[in-house]
């Protein structure tokens, strides 16, 4: 009896014997012959496959941070480096070295980016090349309401550390993400294209990664066949949708989506001071937040939320106009300045004084004047959108494909980086254990750990949104006093700091 189990086991570990490589390890865009095959099947795959057919591990749609960062990621761990990876974008910037001057005017789109990100960026070498250009680490961070009944601030040292965030111009993340791929033997090509079309079988047959014919993979759902603008196809085993908003990928793959329009849009812009500013601020008016954050050598970045209508008549300003309505936002403008507590003296929370942080005990500050416009102004509408299912076979969802949030926070593209660093490790486990990583087994893995996540986060930022819509006596006093508890309750305090931060997962008391 022992020798016929340990028979029976000798074939089924035979029969699942994980192999070297999903595909072969030559240079990308290859012919065929890179696909393991057995030799008396190697006429077959060469007849169903076109000549300029292409077959990669994984087709990432979408070169921007986001798809950029799962690329880098892949090429930096062991398990990933060897994967075959196409890229596909029309953007010209992904076959150009980039090139970026300090000299060089900010660019009015920056991303606020967390501890939790920078540290991301740092394990697989990244973040070097960040520092090398303009960026600002910010360590405070002041949030008010336009009625004068409450603030608070947030420092990094309220939770020991040097900094609550770093303010990049996405141009520079770009450039920091391709930089470091580039300088890696990772296995790539590169589709200044656009995606047409894609063809996905979901059946539920074997998932073995040393299938014999590219066709019999196709049928039976182990590749996926990706059409391309230029007329060229290919074909991969994971296809990742990392296009956005209006992700291609989500359509073709019948993902649904759940969300709404804000009556909102948003203005963002840059500006210059007298000063270097060192503060991230925020102010809740009537419309919309208005934020002001630093970039570094005395620039600013403005990000202001109002109605379509209001967005309009500020980006058709003049230049003198538009300043003068941005320091009147951030100033006086709506009501007065918040006093050190909702009845002024800060009696209301006096026994909390005693735990208080010591950014507790700072007093409210004005921003600093903005004397010019550095950059154009740029108008967008403000959404919500989830996709209901971030992973289907041979096919996933990372950032604003899965989800666009209100920006009010920031969160959005750091919310993008970890969906793309999760999926890589999501599949390197996947290789670590012989799955095929298209397997849709495997990717729910990757849907489970970021969708709750997500999901927690943007009913955060709607909540704020929706509770900083309304202009009503009662509510007002309810925003000051949550500004107040915020401002002296150490524990939630540095709740609130270490979820925004990304080192905590859910906003509670610790």
């Amino acid at each position: 009896m022992n020798r016929t189990i340990a028979r029976r086991l000798a074939a089924n570990a035979y029969a699942l014997r994980i192999p070297r490589k999903a595909f072969s390890s030559q240079a990308p865009g290859n012919d065929v012959s890179s696909v393991p095959t057995c030799p008396s099947h190697e006429h077959e795959v060469k007849q169903n496959l076109k000549n300029d057919d292409k077959l990669y591990d994984v087709a990432i749609v979408g070169g921007g941070m986001v798809g950029m960062a799962l690329a880098c990621s892949l090429a930096r761990m062991p398990l990933t480096k060897q994967l075959n990876v196409a890229i596909i974008d029309s953007n010209p910037a992904l076959q150009n070295k980039l090139i970026i001057k300090k000299e060089d005017p900010p660019d009015p789109r920056v991303s606020t980016v967390t501890p939790a990100t920078i540290s991301l960026f740092n394990d697989v070498g990244a973040w070097e090349y960040v520092l090398q250009n303009r960026h600002a680490f910010f360590d405070k961070m002041q949030v008010w309401d336009y009625t004068g009944l409450g603030y608070t601030r947030y420092e990094a040292r309220d939770i020991n550390k040097e900094a609550l965030g770093c303010v990049v111009e996405n141009k520079v993340l770009h450039y920091a993400l391709l930089s470091c791929m580039q300088n890696t033997e990772f296995q790539k090509t590169i589709y200044s294209s656009r995606l047409t079309s894609m063809a996905v079988h979901r059946s539920s047959s074997s998932t073995r990664a040393d299938s014999t014919s590219s066709t019999t993979l196709h049928n039976q759902g182990n590749l996926a066949k990706l059409d391309l603008s230029d007329g060229s196809s290919l074909y991969a085993k994971l296809v990742v949708g990392s296009d956005g908003g209006k992700s291609r990928v989500r359509e073709l793959a019948g993902f649904k989506t759940t969300g709404w329009s804000y009556p909102q849009n948003a203005i963002i812009c840059t500006v210059e001071h007298t000063v270097e500013n060192q503060c991230a601020w925020q102010r809740f008016l009537p419309a919309g937040p208005i934020a002001l954050l630093p970039i570094g050598d005395k620039f600013s970045n403005i990000v202001w939320t109002m109605s379509p209508k209001e967005a309009s008549d500020c980006n058709s300003m003049k230049e003198d106009d538009f300043i003068k309505a941005v320091n009147h936002a951030l100033d006086y403008g709506y009501g007065p300045h918040p006093k050190s507590s909702l009845l002024g003296n800060g009696d209301i929370f006096s026994w909390l004084r005693a735990d208080a942080t010591s950014s507790a005990k700072e007093s409210f500050e004005i921003p600093p004047k903005v004397v010019k416009l550095a950059s154009a102004r740029m108008v967008f509408p403000l959404s919500l959108k989830h996709a209901n299912d971030y992973a289907s076979k041979r096919v996933a969802l990372i950032g604003d494909a899965a989800h666009t949030v209100h920006p009010l926070a920031g969160q959005g593209v750091n919310m993008g980086f970890e969906d793309a660093f999760a999926l890589s490790k999501v599949i390197a486990e996947g290789i670590a254990v012989g799955t095929d990583i298209g397997e849709v087994s495997l990717l729910k893995k990757y849907e489970a750990e970021r969708k709750p996540a997500n999901i927690m986060m943007m009913a955060v930022l709607d909540g704020f949104q929706k509770a900083y819509s309304v202009d009503f006596g009662p509510l007002n006093v309810l925003r000051a006093a949550a500004f107040n508890g915020a401002h002296y309750i150490s524990p939630l305090k540095r709740s609130i700091i270490s979820y925004a931060s990304g080192e905590q997962k859910l906003p509670l008391f610790y």
